[in-house]
């Protein structure tokens, strides 16, 4: 049985992520903060889900969380850097205190932690880090987020050539907004609204299981030759210049 490690598994993505390997019959550690929302994961398949409160930028948090895994299990085959925080605000709005803890939670944590599990992986295994199209585009407000995703898109790319060799396996996974509690509220507003409905080319937004289920093909073994790659899942948002019909009819209004 193959052994995952997923951070931020408490809900949004990396519930998904959890679930989702779960079903495919692998052994998931899931990391997060919040122990009643963790007693909820493990709740849907307690056979084959375990769970670990654990504050990621914590110094001992990799040790910890490697050694949870290791204790229960003896081997760890994934890890899916996924913990994140939304509503970044942009560069000039952003203090020295929510840029380091941005950068601490979405860059310094997966870094720490990669570096905690390579020893223990064998070859067949892989790290999927979930990055952003805000890593691919930049993103307006995007800020210390878009620095900090950026920075683990290159940490992607450096696994995947430094370890590729050994059998490990390095992508990211950067989602497109996609309809999670993270995300909710921001949906709220009109102008995020638009900007994400009126220019992506599909009919829907992202949901969660569109990218759980990248993530588990990227574990899989049809997915055992791909390394150093960046899978956008948005629709088509970040890759075209599309307007939907309402947007284009819509009156423009100099500003």
């Amino acid at each position: 049985m193959q052994i995952a490690i997923v951070t931020g598994a408490s809900s949004g993505i990396g519930f998904g992520c959890a679930t989702t390997l779960a079903a495919a019959e692998m052994a998931v550690l899931g990391t997060g903060r919040d122990e009643g929302r963790l007693a909820n994961l493990q709740r849907i398949n307690p056979e084959r889900i375990a769970t670990l409160a654990v504050n990621l930028t914590d110094d001992d948090a990799p040790s910890r969380i490697v050694e949870a895994a290791l204790s229960r299990w003896g081997r760890v085959d994934f890890l899916v850097n996924n913990a994140g925080v939304g509503s970044p605000k942009p560069l000039h709005e952003t203090d020295d205190e929510a840029l380091d803890y941005a950068l601490g939670l979405m860059l310094r944590a997966p870094f720490r932690l990669a570096r905690e599990v390579i020893p223990h992986l064998a070859p067949g295994s892989a790290i999927i880090n979930v990055t952003s199209t805000f890593a691919v585009v930049g993103g307006l407000r995007g800020g210390a987020y878009s620095a900090a995703k950026g920075g683990l898109t290159a940490l992607t790319t450096h696994i995947a050539c430094q370890y590729g060799a050994q059998g490990i396996r390095c992508n990211a996974v950067a989602p497109g907004v996609t309809v999670t509690p993270m995300v909710a509220h921001r949906l709220e507003d009109e102008r995020f609204r638009k900007i994400n409905v009126e220019m992506t080319p599909h009919q829907r937004l992202g949901r969660v299981d569109d990218i759980a289920g990248t993530v588990a093909f990227l574990c899989s073994e049809a997915g055992s030759f791909i390394n150093g790659q960046t899978i956008v899942v948005d629709g088509g948002w970040s890759s075209t210049k599309y307007l939907s019909d309402h947007a284009l009819d819509s009156e423009w209004v100099p500003r």
